[in-house]
């Protein structure tokens, strides 16, 4: 398991002026509470192991999202409603990544025969957002209105993290290039 990143590391403290700026600033999503939760989502996706954490049943590291869904249903999978809210967050997670930072990758990724290939990632990420809001009870009260705005919300956070993504560019960011090496 990868560790945290701390609150004032440069890394953390980058990520999230730039989202700041380019979510508040150019898109005009003045939502604080998502604007954490998108740079936290950021420094956290930094480790490629956080990007990658969900495994099936007999271990596999899942990358497909099509893959994901599937190990999100209940039914499907014979697990628990814990276990569709954890994979369900991390796909809402995964899809923002990939739609915000390295779009041009999910060309790449769904260009094979995969359950991918069937997979609109806006849609997807939007959909379990939305579902991980309907878990509205004890532990996960608190934040379920979160993950309800991140879904309304869903494109112009993608807007947003275009934006960042142009910053990094610009920026020549080391941590980004090599998160774009190991996405290719």
């Amino acid at each position: 398991m990868p560790r945290e990143i701390s609150e004032n590391h440069p890394l953390r403290l980058l990520l999230r002026g730039l989202t700041e700026r380019n979510l508040m600033g150019k898109v005009g999503l003045a939502d604080v509470e998502i604007l954490r939760y998108v740079s936290d989502l950021l420094t956290r996706f930094a480790h490629v192991d956080s990007l990658y954490k969900i495994r099936d049943t007999r271990g596999k590291r899942l990358e497909d999202v099509g893959e994901m869904l599937l190990e999100s249903n209940p039914i499907l999978s014979n697990s628990s409603l814990d276990r569709e809210r954890e994979v369900r967050k991390h796909i809402g997670d995964y899809t923002l990544f990939f739609t915000g930072m390295f779009p041009e990758s999910l060309r790449r990724l769904s260009s094979s025969i995969r359950l991918d290939y069937f997979v609109d990632y806006m849609k997807a990420g939007k959909e379990s957002y939305r579902i991980v809001s309907e878990f509205n009870y004890g532990e996960y009260r608190e934040s379920a209105y979160l993950f309800r705005r991140l879904s309304e919300n869903f494109d112009y956070c993608v807007v947003g993290l275009n934006f960042v993504k142009a910053d990094l560019e610009a920026l020549k960011d080391p941590h980004y290039q090599r998160m774009k090496r190991i996405i290719r």
